[in-house]
């Protein structure tokens, strides 16, 4: 099998970048190792930055998004029992998000694959990248019981940190930034509608919480826990006790209470491998970088980097300059680390660390005071979360 851009991951990434280049005239094969059903029901990220609102509107996959999204102006910030908007358009010049599910997304981008798209293949095992510092690189696969090569011009690596495209760099070449936390996520989804209709972030000596959505009539909440916690160890009457004393404020606000559907726990950690490029073999998403959730960033990093490998590969292929590859990784970084940046901001400005002293909790509600009260501080949190300009 021979293609110009093999694409390993059906993700959001590897959907839109395989749709992006279809666009441009540029053929692909997309593998991937789990079947349909699994990557249209794993629950992932659900906050979408303006840029990747706009990336998919471009795509032509935006029209259920836009029929059924949430758009969100703002968020509010809850400390010391007190409430408080961070009103995006008025910051911003008019950028907002949308809340719309990463499940969604790779159902409408699947869809247009198989419906106009080139070959998408579920229950594709990429097994290797084999000779991407050459001029023919080669992904080898397992599909149906038996193993196969896929040639190509270009891989796209956007099979997630644990994939075969991160690990066929090899040991040596370039350089791996990384921290762990010493906390973790407790998140449910609950058949309840949202309590709140923008995103409630709270910070609260017991620990940070969150107040997200999936639908009008679901809810996804969260709990920052010791990280190592188990899902089992929580029962759904203590989580929702829990989310009332963090979301707790002096005004009559109450939290809704609804059937549990799922638990899970996730890990928090940040993560960058420089470059974002080996060869003919291009790290996209998490196969690049990780960020912790508290900005969510982690989805909106991999459109952006596959926005920007797409308009590389179509400026080649029209002009025959390789410049903008070229320029694939440092492009992607500076957005990277300005994400990074943002979400370890977050992540110190609302957890509260396991060894905290007094008088780092003090400094977190001397900052949160500082950005309730100055339009400056303020829009530099509002510039940050709509999105960094994929351009």
């Amino acid at each position: 099998m021979r293609t110009t851009v093999g694409i390993i991951g059906a993700g959001p990434a590897g959907l839109l970048l395989a749709r992006l280049l279809r666009g441009a005239g540029i053929d692909t094969v997309v593998l991937e190792a789990r079947d349909r059903a699994y990557v249209e029901q794993r629950q992932r990220a659900g906050i979408l930055e303006q840029g990747t609102v706009d990336a998919l509107r471009a795509a032509g996959a935006g029209a259920r998004m836009d029929r059924e999204g949430l758009r969100h102006d703002g968020i509010e910030l809850r400390f010391d029992r007190r409430r408080h908007r961070v009103d995006f358009p008025a910051l911003t010049g008019g950028r907002s998000v949308m809340v719309y599910a990463q499940t969604e997304v790779c159902k409408d981008l699947i869809a247009l694959q198989l419906a106009e798209g080139g070959p998408l293949l579920f229950g594709a095992e990429a097994l290797a990248v084999e000779d991407a510092d050459t001029g023919r690189p080669r992904v080898r696969f397992r599909h149906r019981g038996r193993e196969d090569v896929l040639e190509c011009d270009y891989v796209a690596g956007c099979d997630g940190f644990r994939g075969v495209s991160r690990t066929a760099v090899p040991a040596g070449v370039g350089q791996v930034f990384e921290r762990t936390y010493p906390f973790a996520w407790l998140g449910i989804l609950a058949d309840v509608p949202p309590s709140h209709h923008e995103l409630v972030y709270a910070r609260h000596d017991r620990g940070f919480a969150l107040l997200s959505m999936r639908t009008p009539s679901v809810s996804r909440l969260y709990l920052q826990v010791p990280e190592g916690t188990k899902p089992e160890e929580w029962s759904d009457a203590d989580i929702w006790r829990e989310l009332e004393r963090r979301f707790e404020t002096d005004d009559d606000w109450t939290l809704r209470r609804g059937p549990v559907t799922r638990k899970s726990v996730t890990s928090m950690r940040s993560h960058v491998h420089e470059p974002m490029r080996y060869g003919r073999l291009f790290l996209a998403g998490d196969a690049a970088h990780i960020v912790p959730p508290t900005g969510a960033k982690g989805l909106n990093l991999a459109v952006g980097d596959v926005v920007t490998l797409a308009r590389a590969l179509a400026h080649e292929k029209e002009t025959g300059s390789a410049a903008l590859l070229d320029a694939y990784s440092a492009t992607c970084l500076r957005r990277v680390w300005q994400a990074e940046r943002f979400s370890h901001d977050m992540t110190g400005l609302l957890h509260r660390a396991p060894d905290a002293t007094p008088f780092e909790d003090r400094l977190q509600l001397a900052r949160l005071e500082r950005l309730t009260t100055s339009r400056a501080a303020e829009t530099d949190l509002a510039e940050a979360y709509t999105g960094f300009p994929l351009d």
